[in-house]
This record gives C-alpha cells, sequence and structure tokens, in this order.
C-alpha cells in the first residue's frame, strides 16, 4: 500500500525552526513529485511547497519562500521542509502529497496520494 507519513510538527515561538518529514513507502519515490500543503482552521489548503522528480526543481509559496527549504532524502525516502524564522502565520495542519505531475502538487486538484496531516503550531 501507498503510505505517505508526515511527522515533525510541534508547538514552537515565533522566530524558532522546525522541520518536517514525510516519510513514503509503497511505491518507488524516485519517480514521483513530492509536495507540502497546509490548511489553518477556517482557511483554504495552501500549498506550501514542492520538489521535482529529478530534484532540479522546487517550488514555494511566497509567503515561505527565503525561510523554508525542501529537500529530499534518496535513502530515507523522504522528503523534508526545513522551517526557519517561523511566525504565527505560518500554524496550520500540514500535509504531504504525491503525485507524477507538478502542477497538481502545486495546486492540490487531483493529487494522488495525501498524508495524513501534523500540526504545526507558532506563539508569538
Amino acid at each position: 500500500d501507498v503510505q505517505l507519513q508526515a511527522s515533525g510538527g510541534g508547538l514552537v515561538q515565533s522566530g524558532g525552526s522546525l522541520r518536517l518529514s514525510c516519510a513514503a513507502s509503497g511505491f518507488t519515490f524516485d519517480d514521483w513529485v513530492i509536495g507540502w500543503f497546509r490548511q489553518a482552521p477556517g482557511q483554504e489548503r495552501e500549498a506550501v511547497s514542492c520538489i521535482s522528480r529529478s530534484d532540479r526543481d522546487t517550488y514555494y509559496a511566497d509567503s515561505v519562500k527565503g525561510r523554508f527549504t525542501i529537500s529530499r532524502g534518496f535513502a530515507e525516502n523522504t522528503v523534508y521542509l526545513q522551517m526557519n524564522s517561523l511566525k504565527p502565520e505560518d500554524t496550520a495542519i500540514y500535509y504531504c502529497a504525491a503525485d507524477r505531475d507538478i502542477v497538481a502538487v502545486t495546486t492540490g486538484d487531483g493529487v494522488d496520494y495525501w498524508g495524513k496531516g501534523t500540526q504545526v503550531t507558532v506563539s508569538s
């Protein structure tokens, strides 16, 4: 079975850092675009970042550029999201997703696989 397991969330003060992990199993990891989305209470889901199959291309939402970095650990079948300089507005449930189409992973439309979320809370 295909599984994506997100972890690494928690409570951190404004300006702090967290590293999220998305561990993949049940499929050939290298062949898939992996991305992160977030959803805060009462708000629409937002695409945060994604990394292409070849790792040549990465995408970041304007709201996180310069603060978040996505990377892929091929040996671990894991994609990481390093989040620095966190702000209270980064508070949300973060989800990872996988699809062969990078457009899907930047929009969330038609994504093949979703993982369960991990809560990130940034206190002011």
